[in-house]
């Protein structure tokens, strides 16, 4: 597998093929969630930014897909998640299950809100 990706395209054709599909449906997900956000390749795989801050990653492997949504996105969906492997920010997918699409356009559209309030209380707008 390569190991140094420019593109989402060619980072998801190099995953195993039976994830290609799903990759695919996950990134319709988030564009559909998140319209203006821009792909991009971060930690070599796949990733959505907005405003240039990172939203979710996603990726491929041999026998589940997964979004890092960061821990805080997580976090806010635990209850949504709990039948999912994961860990701290990771949410897996396994191959022989219907992905969750509209919860993972949440999760994403919760990031967005969350880069947002994050970025006025950097600002000192939120106390």
């Amino acid at each position: 597998m390569k190991t140094s990706f420019t593109t989402v395209d060619e980072y998801i054709a190099s995953c195993p093929e039976e994830t290609r599909g799903r990759l695919q449906e996950i990134r319709a997900a988030i564009r559909a969630a998140v319209p203006d956000a821009k792909e991009k390749i971060s930690y070599q795989i796949a990733c959505f930014e907005l405003n240039g801050k990172n939203l979710v990653h996603f990726a491929g492997w041999k026998n589940h897909v997964s979004i890092y949504p960061t821990p805080e996105g997580t976090a806010a969906f635990n209850k949504a998640i709990a039948k999912y492997a994961g860990g701290k920010g990771t949410t897996k997918f396994l191959l022989d299950e219907p992905l969750p699409l509209k919860l993972i356009g949440q999760i994403v559209k919760f990031r967005v809100a969350d880069n947002l309030k994050n970025e006025k209380l950097k600002k000192g707008k939120i106390k």
